[in-house]
Formats: structure tokens, C-alpha cells, sequence
């Protein structure tokens, strides 16, 4: 099904706004720092191939150019309009954009959705102005945009000449003007080419992703990195983000918000445990995108993207000078996720052969020094890694020192990343950040398509981000549809009690106890004899979500006795907890086998859709946290190596003496419950827990359920 954007912004209006032929300025005064007069001088420098229109009711001419009264006076066509005209005047001139049929408009005035009541006001006029005149309007609070493949900077901000060396570059799409600038920077500095830079600032008519869906039709745009703070049309980004798979497109998204703190559910575990922040991290990941936590690794991954034809996945080889960092390596490795997998024996004679017989072939591989008296070392060594399956990337950290020791090394590893031509990535990291490096060599490997890292810190972090994500992709490519879908059922608002959650589990396949509700005593007891003696009772009402806290919970009733007993102790807890709260019943059930306990939920946000929570659960679930949020459509097998990923997996596999435990058995419960997620939106929440683990091949039993129904 096709999904609806009432935001989407008109793409052709998006592409002219883009990519301009002719462009107007509004705010260019004598004054050579007033920002339309920047603007205009950064078209200049560019060399801007297109027409540039002046518009200043003080002038006739301004820097040898004709001067315009109104937009009015434009001629017809213009492409885009930049506004760096005051607030005041902002709505007026749009206005005139818009009867002029202008394209697009970028407005870098503030005081708008972010200056209070009046502000968001007049902030919605300028989205019904766009709506209604099919224009794309940037900003407001914005710095504007800059076109580095056509040479159009529409921006205020001092714009260096730039022009992508073989057309093509990377597109910065950034809600904060300032973050674009700096990541700009950050990017250049690297010798990385640059198609686009977009502020998208307050986003009152056009969007991250109405950008977004523009430059993924652009073959000049290989790489995009983000920087968004909120997504206004999640839905829509993650289509978006699956085009960008489909097309080979790569994407990196910094987003900033994981601690903030999650939002609180009141009816089940699972809601309180899942956090926007790991909604999105989760809807988004799976989609394609790699998701960064910090700054540093946003450029980082970046040039990873842009200059190496694969990515890195599964594990990576390293290849370093010292016994003391190879040490380093390992710990670093583990801290990050990432594995080094051990040198296989078709890798090992190959090296063993190349090495001195003082040199163990391992990874991390330990040169020593002799590469300062034999540099054909690498020539002979790195044939053997990168042609190791077993190896998704190859780092190489290395000490530089000095430029004399850069001369000693660099043109060995230089001849032989030549004659190799590797298409696994090969990342160079020097081992002493801040050694005099020429920059003669660091630009011939970034020529040659190797990233060059000023530590291997941040290049084991990267590699680790990328692998995760290629890890993250495979499993959504292994997504299933049900065997048997599930059937949409009508379900009332509210939370629905255990007993008739347990009803609907079953209708899915979900194990659950034996059991049945009881409105007496009497009642209680026969079900018992039916189901067999231990049984538990637990109070059932739609207002009690967490029964064991006000004592509705009775265990391990042996006897009719005991049941009697237990019986009049729940109905006295509940009365003293909860006066005047009517039951719908108690369930009476059989007692569970023991085993490990696991929590599987789910909960459908209102901005990113289903997701499946699974982890260690029972009481601990909330202490421990140990968790993982899958996508409700993830294959079994991809569940199943979600469920060994968590920290608790050791106890799946069976741990000290332990058998393993039917890890495929929750696969099942929880792929079952994701497609029950898809088929009934209104579930808001869905918690199961515990699921109780048994030893493989004898199944798992899901011993307390609760769902909310929006």
C-alpha cells in the first residue's frame, strides 16, 4: 500500500530549489557583511553559471548589478528566491513568491515555531503559503544551501571554491545550520568531495525528507550523511531509507536524543523499557541506515562509505608494529563489538611463508620492526588478509614517527595497495597521532581508496559501526512472511486482563499454562483437580495490570486446602490494596515448569510503527535491562541470532554444566507476536513475560501476558 504524505513538499519545486538556473537575493545592501551581500558574494567566488537577481527598493544598482524594487519586478521563472530580509517581512514576500511562481524560497530569518505562540503562527502561513502556490520553501532559521556540483551556494556562511573533482561527492542533509557547517568542514578536511549541503533549519514546508527523496534520484550522490534531531514524516523516511538500499545509496545518521529519557508506560514492562530513542535506532538501522552516536564517527563513517567500493562486514583482520597495541587492539575490539576472528590455516602457511620465523601469524598480526629493515614486508603479507574471506575489512596500524620513517614505509604499502587493488576495505591508521606525515602519501592512499585515520581507535570504532549495520541488513534481508498470517481481530480500548490476553496468545500457537477463570471457590477447586495440583491464582481485572503488587498472586498451591486458604488470602490483599474493585475472576492455573525466564513484548509507537522487544525477564527484566528491539517482521533465524546477542546469551547456550535452551522456541513466540503486531494496529503494547525457557527441543510456556489496546 502506498502510504500518504500530506507533508511532502512538490518535488519539481524541491529539484528547482536544488539545482538552480536563476536565483533572486532579497537583503543584499551596500553593507558588504549583511548576509544577502554574503550570499552574493559566495555566488560569485563560485562561479555561478546561472542568472542572479538583485532586489533592494534602496538601490538601482549594487555592485555592477542592476537592483530590483519588489519580487514583482522579477521576470518569469526564477528558480529561488534566498530571504535575508527581517522576520517582519518574511510572510508578505512569500506571499509575492508565490503569485510570481517562483520555485523555491530559503528563508534564513529566526523567531518563528522556536520564539513561542506567534512565532508557530506565522510559521503555519508560511507552510500554507507553500502548499498553496507548489512551492518548496527552505528553513525558516536556516543557513540556506549550497550546490557543489552546479556551483550554487545559497548560503550566508563563507563558501572556499569546491567543485567534486570526478562529479560526484557526498550530500549533507542537517536540520542545524551549524552542524552542517562544521560536518563540512570536517568532510573537506579529509580530501572528500562535496555534492550538496542542505539546513533545513525549522522545516515549515519541506523536510529532511522531501531532500532526502530528491537526492536519491542524483547519480552524483553516492553518500548521504544526516543530522537529525526530529523526524517529521518517520513513516516516509523509512521508505525512503529502504529506496536508498535498493539503489546502492548509502546512508549515515547522527541523531541526537539517547538520553533522553524514555517514554513511561504504565501498563507493561515493555512500554516503560522502550525508549523513542531505540524505537527509532531500531525502525531506522534495519531499514539500511547506520545510525552514529557521536560526531566523530559521522565523518568517520562517512569516508569509510565514500571511498571504499564494499563495506566492512563480519569480522576484520589488523595489522600493526607493536606487541603492546596489539594487546590494546584486542581489548579495544571487545569494547566496540567487533570481531577478529582467529588466522585460519590456508591464511597461516601463506603468512608463515612470508614472515620471519620469529613472527607467529595471528590477528591481530604483529609486524615488530622488521618492516624498517625488510619494507617489502606488507607486499608479502597483506595478499594473505585481504584475500581471507574470513575478513569483511583489513585494518593496518602503523607507526609513522616521523617523516623519514613515513619514507621508509609508505612507498611499500603504497606499491602494494597498487598492485592489489583491494575492493575489501582497507583502512590505514597511523599509531601516533600527531607525527609529521607528508601529505603527499596520505593523499595517494586516499586516492587509492583507503581511508586514512589519525588514530586506530577511531578506525576500530568505524569498522565495528559498519559491520554491526552490514549485520543489521543481512537480517532484514532475511525478513519472512508468517506461514499463517494472523487473523485481525476487533479488540475494545483499554487494557486487556491476563486470562483473555492468554486466550488470544493461544490463538497464535504461544504456549500458555492450563488453566481457566473461576468466580468461587468452589469453581477454583474443580479446576484444579482438572489441570492437576500445584496450581497458581491470579486476580484478573481490567484496572489491575501488575497484580503481584497488591498481593493478587498466590503460588505453589498444593492441596484443595492450600487453594482454599490462598484463595481467601488474594481476596484480602485485594480488598485492602484496591477497596472496591470488582474481579472479573481469578485464573486458576497449573503451575509452570522452572526454567529461565525471558520477557518477549511489543509495542506499535505512534511515529515508527511495531517493534519486538525480547530479553531477560521475570522481575529483573526492568533492573537489567538486557534487552534487544527487533523489527515485527524479522525472520526465525534472524531472531534466534538476536536472542544469542544479548548479554544474558551465555545462559541460552548452556552455561556451566547447564543444558542449552530452546532458543528456537521464543524465536517462534516472538516472530508470531510481531506478526500479530502487523495485523492489529491498535494494540498499543503487548508484554509477556516471563516466558519460561526450557532445555532445548522441550518448548517454552508464556506464563503472564498483558495487551493495550489503544
Amino acid at each position: 500500500m502506498t502510504r500518504v504524505h500530506p507533508r511532502r513538499a512538490d518535488p519539481t519545486a524541491i529539484r528547482r530549489l536544488l539545482r538552480p538556473r536563476s536565483v533572486a537575493i532579497l537583503g543584499v545592501s551596500a553593507t558588504p557583511t549583511a548576509l544577502g551581500s554574503a550570499v552574493l558574494r559566495n555566488l560569485d567566488r563560485a562561479g555561478y553559471a546561472g542568472e542572479i537577481h538583485l532586489i533592494n527598493p534602496k538601490y538601482t544598482e549594487l555592485y555592477g548589478r542592476p537592483c530590483l524594487r519588489s519580487v514583482d519586478d522579477l521576470p518569469d521563472g526564477v528558480d529561488c528566491v534566498v530571504l535575508a530580509i527581517p522576520r517582519a517581512a518574511v510572510l508578505e514576500v512569500l506571499a509575492a513568491c508565490g503569485r510570481k511562481g517562483i520555485g523555491g524560497a530559503i528563508v534564513f530569518s529566526a523567531g518563528f515555531a522556536e520564539a513561542g505562540e506567534s512565532g508557530r503562527a506565522d510559521q503555519a502561513r508560511i507552510a500554507e503559503i507553500a502548499r498553496t502556490h507548489g512551492m518548496a520553501v527552505e528553513g525558516p532559521n536556516c543557513l540556506g544551501m549550497v550546490n557543489y556540483v552546479d556551483g550554487a551556494p545559497l548560503t550566508f556562511v563563507d563558501i572556499p571554491q569546491h567543485r567534486p573533482s570526478d562529479g560526484a561527492g557526498i550530500a549533507i542533509l542537517s536540520q542545524s545550520g551549524a552542524m552542517a557547517a562544521v560536518l563540512t568542514v570536517g568532510l573537506r578536511h579529509r580530501g572528500l568531495n562535496l555534492a550538496y549541503s542542505v539546513s533545513t533549519g525549522n522545516e515549515a514546508a519541506s523536510g529532511i525528507e522531501d531532500y532526502l527523496e530528491e537526492l536519491l534520484d542524483d547519480p552524483q550522490v553516492p553518500v548521504i550523511a544526516m543530522i537529525v534531531e526530529q523526524f517529521r514524516e518517520p513513516g516516509r523516511f523509512l521508505d525512503l531509507a529502504g529506496e536508498a538500499r535498493r539503489r546502492g545509496k548509502r546512508l549515515v545518521l547522527l541523531h541526537p536524543g539517547r538520553s533522553s529519557a524514555a517514554r513511561a508506560s504504565a501498563a507493561t514492562h515493555t512500554g516503560a523499557m522502550v525508549g523513542d530513542y531505540q524505537v527509532m535506532r531500531t525502525k531506522v538501522g534495519h531499514a539500511g541506515v547506520v545510525v552514529v552516536d557521536r560526531l566523530e564517527m559521522l565523518l568517520d563513517v562517512a569516508e569509510i562509505m565514500a571511498r571504499c567500493p564494499t563495506l566492512p562486514q563480519g569480522g576484520a583482520a589488523v595489522m600493526t608494529e607493536s606487541g603492546a597495541f596489539k594487546a590494546v587492539t584486542l581489548d579495544l575490539s571487545e569494547e566496540v563489538g567487533l570481531d577478529l576472528p582467529p588466522i585460519g590455516a590456508e591464511t597461516a602457511a601463506l603468512l608463515r611463508a612470508a614472515l620471519p620465523d620469529f613472527i607467529p601469524p595471528t590477528n591481530p598480526l604483529d609486524l615488530t620492526a622488521q618492516a624498517l629493515v625488510d619494507p617489502d614486508l606488507y607486499n608479502r603479507t597483506l595478499p594473505a588478509l585481504l584475500g581471507d574471506a574470513a575478513y569483511g575489512a583489513v585494518l593496518m596500524g602503523i607507526i609513522l614517527s616521523d617523516p623519514e620513517t613515513c619514507a621508509l614505509k609508505f612507498p611499500a604499502i603504497l606499491s602494494a595497495i597498487q598492485r592489489l587493488r583491494p575492493e575489501k576495505p582497507l583502512i590505514f591508521a597511523g599509531l601516533d597521532e600527531g607525527a609529521e606525515v607528508p601529505s603527499a602519501y596520505v593523499d595517494e592512499l586516499r586516492a587509492l581508496g583507503v581511508p586514512f585515520f589519525p588514530t586506530a581507535e577511531r578506525a576500530l570504532a568505524a569498522i565495528a559501526c559498519l559491520a554491526r549495520a552490514c549485520l543489521a541488513r543481512a537480517g532484514q534481508a532475511e525478513r519472512a512472511v508468517p506461514v499463517e498470517p494472523v487473523v485481525p481481530l476487533v479488540l475494545s480500548p483499554g487494557v486487556i486482563p491476563e486470562y483473555r490476553a492468554k486466550a488470544i496468545l493461544q490463538t497464535l500457537g504461544i504456549p500458555v499454562p492450563e488453566g481457566a477463570l473461576a468466580g468461587t471457590l468452589a469453581e477454583a477447586q474443580a479446576i484444579a483437580e482438572r489441570v492437576g495440583y500445584p496450581v497458581a491464582l491470579k486476580a484478573q481485572s481490567q484496572a489491575l495490570s501488575h497484580k503481584s503488587d497488591v498481593g493478587g498472586v498466590v503460588l505453589g498451591l498444593a492441596t484443595a486446602v492450600a487453594l482454599a486458604e490462598g484463595w481467601d488470602r488474594l481476596h484480602r490483599a485485594i480488598g485492602a490494596a484496591r477497596p472496591g474493585l470488582a474481579l472479573d475472576g481469578v485464573l486458576v492455573e497449573a503451575m509452570g515448569r522452572k526454567g529461565t525466564e525471558l520477557i518477549v513484548g511489543a509495542r506499535n509507537d505512534p511515529d515508527w510503527g511495531p517493534v519486538l522487544l525480547v530479553g531477560l525477564g521475570g522481575v529483573l527484566a526492568e533492573a537489567l535491562g538486557d534487552v534487544r528491539l527487533l523489527p515485527p517482521d524479522l525472520s526465525h533465524e534472524a531472531i534466534v541470532q538476536e536472542l544469542h546477542r544479548l548479554k544474558a546469551g551465555a545462559l541460552l547456550r548452556g552455561f556451566r554444566g547447564s543444558p542449552p535452551l530452546d532458543v528456537d522456541a521464543a524465536a517462534r513466540i516472538a516472530a508470531r507476536l510481531g506478526a500479530f503486531m502487523l495485523a492489529n494496529p491498535a494494540v498499543a503494547e503487548v508484554d509477556i513475560n516471563p516466558v519460561v525457557l526450557l532445555p532445548a527441543g522441550e518448548g517454552a510456556l508464556a506464563l503472564d501476558a498483558l495487551i493495550s489496546v489503544e
